[in-house]
């Protein structure tokens, strides 16, 4: 089992930036994947982005060009670096584990372990 805490959501303007992080503990981060994804208003979840254990990484098409995911395995910390936010950015942004043993693809079926999420508002 492994305990996923996000923060740095909050309350933007269009155009603006912002870090998330996803803090990890449990079992030994560096040995799975972490994604993040995210749930708007009135709609399902989607992935936004996953990393791999050494550091590949996969993202949805609306995310690829402003989104940047990392990790760093010494703080057992994952990062989503988000720019250029729009309105349509605006959800609970949640953080989830793949549990498999160093796994290599990211596929968002794989990831079942999950965070309690943190808002993100993005304003026009």
């Amino acid at each position: 089992q492994v305990q996923l805490v996000e923060s740095g959501g909050g309350l933007v303007q269009a155009g603006d930036s912002l870090t998330l992080s996803c803090v990890a503990s449990g079992r030994t981060f560096s040995g799975y994947a972490i994604g993040w994804f995210r749930q708007a208003p009135g709609k399902e979840r989607e992935f936004v982005a996953g990393i791999n254990y050494i550091g590949g990484t996969r993202y949805e098409d609306f995310a690829r060009s402003r989104f940047s995911i990392t990790r760093d395995n010494d703080k057992n910390t994952a990062y989503l670096q988000m720019s250029e936010l729009k309105p349509d950015d605006t959800g609970v942004y949640y953080c989830a584990a793949d549990l498999r043993y160093k796994p290599v693809t990211l596929e968002p079926h794989h990831f079942t372990s999950w965070g309690q999420g943190t808002q993100v508002t993005v304003s026009s």
